[in-house]
């Protein structure tokens, strides 16, 4: 392949010619004297200076004819200054021993010549001057294989062989030395050339430039070790290049110029080597990307700088790398869970040294909240059945809040609760079967009015006492603790299932999973319940201590069952224009409240998911808890 010659290859390439031919002697005459010699006389009758055959003293460089005028070596004029045949002679050999063959008029071959021109026959000096070709012959090739100083070497060689053309015009041992050394010209241009073009950064991925021209080389001496070197040289520029851009992230021009660099020459090692530093680089950055994601995830406001991170990364990264799906897991939980992970169980310090109650995070996400047309048992309260999402998790307590941790609450604040303060509260009644006020019933009383263990769900409390407990637990941890919405308790409560009931669609519970009116549950005195699930049986009649039975699928235990428990809502009478996000419906000042969850006492009806009942906000009796959620 021919490429365009460059003015940096021009330039280079008419020094190299002008340094081919030396200038004239100052005692040099206009017109050489006859050479010695056969091969020194011309065969034709012709003047000895005459223009050469084609080839001699012309040089071709790529396809032009420089089209030069032949030059020719001006044997320097010999002084003799009286000197005998015989002194020039022994002053020939002298010269010729101590290596002067043809540079001044001393030297070797000009004497010869001053010989000759006396006698043109004489034996010693034709002798003389075949000897002294035969050593610029094998001067000459010894000087064009030299591998340095080949700038020196060459002209030193065009020198040498001009003076052998001038002696020997017809020699094809001198017409091939000739020719070599104009190749050898061509070949030190254009080497010359391209390491110009590496210098000024002209590479010539393009097709100019320093490859064209150690490609042009390598064509006229396809084993050339300096345009081979300078291929190396262009490709190590390229890759540069490539890992260049790549300390930058641009990753996009790295791989450009590492593709450019794997052109230059056939199976290079050097370029997968290049591929890996360059891959080295991007996983540097990338972890550095993670790394520097991660702490800002640490800090306040630091959402939208990861995010930019994450964006950065997945610019330069390959797909499906490991490291940014990391940093990308990360800003998600973070986006919707803050510094927690969905199932996280968690507690916070409180400021009189004990802890809060154990939460754990319930994952974000949607669901059809509510009772579809054709559910049996459902009302309109219940409809119309509706989409929420939750874009962000919260933290919900395990269990219901307990005695034990309502107590800490009165005991820190000498609150009076509704109950306290009232003196009463409904309890149910064992001898009648009934539900009944009972006198000196509070929050710390249990289902039929007798004390209450520490572990049982505090009943008999107002929504007014189940707010004014989570403004002290905020208050004690620094969090804020609140009522869920009534979207929240569904949510939870359904644990991801979108059955009738909690645990689907069965008309009986599952063993374990709940305190409901069983129809093997029996009451202190004998009783069974007349509206109850058929078969069931939990071993409770009355609320059982919190955690009795297994959590369902978010790690929340008696949602369902136990004690039905306040949320944040106001009572509406259906679910038209209900809020879509999950927040708790709420108008102030209303007194209509409501109770979301079965209880121990509940229908098999009022245990479904969909089931939700309106109470006054005063209300307090044995069958209604509460617990809070937690933002986070």
């Amino acid at each position: 392949m021919r490429f365009p010659l460059s003015s940096a290859l021009c330039t280079a390439l008419a020094v190299a010619l002008a340094g081919c031919t030396p200038s004239p002697s100052p005692s040099a005459t206009p017109e050489p004297g006859p050479a010695a010699g056969e091969d020194a006389r011309p065969q034709d009758g012709s003047q000895a200076d005459a223009t050469p055959e084609a080839g001699q003293g012309s040089v071709t460089i790529a396809g032009e004819d420089a089209a030069e005028d032949v030059q020719r070596w001006t044997p320097p004029r010999v002084d003799r200054q009286g000197r005998s045949l015989a002194q020039l002679r022994r002053a020939a050999e002298k010269a010729f021993s101590e290596g002067r063959l043809y540079e001044d008029a001393d030297a070797a071959v000009p004497l010869w010549l001053a010989v000759q021109e006396e006698d043109a026959d004489d034996r010693q000096a034709r002798n003389g001057l075949l000897r002294a070709r035969q050593r610029l012959q094998q001067q000459a090739d010894a000087l064009l294989v030299r591998p340095l100083q080949q700038r020196e070497a060459l002209a030193e060689a065009s020198r040498q062989a001009l003076v052998l053309l001038t002696l020997a015009p017809k020699d094809e041992k001198v017409r091939a030395l000739q020719g070599r050394v104009e190749l050898a010209q061509r070949v030190v241009a254009y080497n010359r050339a391209g390491e110009e073009d590496l210098r000024s950064g002209r590479i010539g991925e393009d097709g100019d430039g320093a490859i064209g021209n150690f490609r042009e080389a390598l064509a006229l001496d396809e084993h050339n070790s300096r345009a081979r070197q300078g291929l190396a040289a262009a490709e190590s520029g390229l890759i540069r290049r490539a890992e260049d851009a790549a300390r930058v992230r641009d990753f996009a021009s790295a791989g450009t110029w590492l593709a450019e660099a794997s052109k230059v020459r056939d199976s290079s090692p050097t370029i997968a080597d290049a591929f890996e530093r360059i891959e080295q680089i991007r996983a540097s950055a990338l972890l550095q990307l993670r790394d520097d994601g991660l702490r800002e995830l640490a800090t306040p406001q630091g959402l939208k700088p990861a995010r930019e991170k994450l964006a950065e990364a997945l610019r330069i990264a390959l797909p499906g790398d490991a490291v940014v799906a990391q940093l990308r897991e990360r800003i998600d939980l973070a986006t919707h869970y803050g510094s927690f992970r969905p199932g996280q169980v968690f507690s916070d310090a409180m400021r009189d040294g004990g802890r809060g109650p154990q939460m754990v995070v319930v994952p974000h996400g949607g669901f059809q909240m509510g009772a579809g047309d054709a559910e049996p048992g459902a009302t309109d309260a219940e409809r119309p059945s509706h989409y929420v999402r939750f874009d962000r998790g919260f933290a919900m307590a395990i269990t219901e809040v307990t005695v034990g941790d309502f107590e800490r609450y009165v005991k820190s604040t000498n609150a009076r609760p509704r109950a306290t303060r009232r003196g009463h509260s409904v309890v149910y009644d064992e001898r009648s079967g009934n539900f009944i006020r009972r006198s000196g019933v509070d929050w710390r009383s249990d289902y039929d009015g007798a004390r209450a263990l520490g572990n049982s769900p505090v009943m008999h409390v107002s929504v007014r006492d189940a707010e004014n407990y989570a403004a002290w637990l905020s208050e004690q941890t620094g969090r804020s603790y609140r009522l869920p919405s009534e979207a929240e308790f569904e949510y939870a409560l359904r644990g991801g299932g979108s059955g009738r009931y909690p645990w689907g669609d069965a008309g009986t519970p599952p063993p374990g999973t709940g305190n409901f009116t069983g129809s093997r549950d029996v009451s202190p005195s004998g009783r069974h319940w007349h509206n109850a699930f058929i078969g069931y049986g939990d071993g409770w009649w009355g609320p059982a201590p919190v955690a009795s039975f297994q959590a369902n699928a978010f790690g929340l235990h008696d949602m369902a069952g136990n004690l039905s428990e306040w949320v944040a809502d106001c009572w509406h009478a259906s679910y038209r224009r209900a809020p879509s996000d999950g927040v708790a419906w709420f108008n102030p000042g209303c007194r209509s409240r409501v109770i979301r969850g079965g209880n121990w006492a509940n229908a098999p009806e009022q245990t479904r998911a969909a089931w939700r009942q309106s109470q006054d906000s005063d209300t307090t009796n044995a069958r209604i808890g509460f617990r809070l959620v937690r933002g986070i």
